[in-house]
């Protein structure tokens, strides 16, 4: 259970990560946006700081996406196939 846990904080911090940087954001803006330091902030996306649920919905906010994407597994996202438009 530990471990399942622990994977799962370095999940959600290793999504944050990808999609600060997939957006052009730098750890910086994310800590001013926060009110953090930059190393602060720099501890959440490592995973060596206990995220809040409230911080969680901040940076969620910011960098513009749902709480739940940050909360997805990389790997069993890459493996499901998007919805696809179907034309009538």
């Amino acid at each position: 259970m530990t471990v399942d846990v622990a994977y799962k904080v370095k999940n959600i911090a290793g999504n944050i990560r990808r999609i600060r940087e997939g957006k052009g954001y730098t750890q910086e803006y994310l800590a001013m946006k926060l009110g953090i330091s930059q190393n602060a902030y720099s501890k959440i996306e490592l995973g060596y700081t206990k995220i809040t649920l409230e911080r969680l919905f901040q940076i969620a906010k910011i960098i513009e996406v749902e709480v739940i994407t940050l909360m997805g597994d990389v790997k069993s996202s890459l493996s499901i196939e998007q919805p696809r438009a179907v034309s009538l």
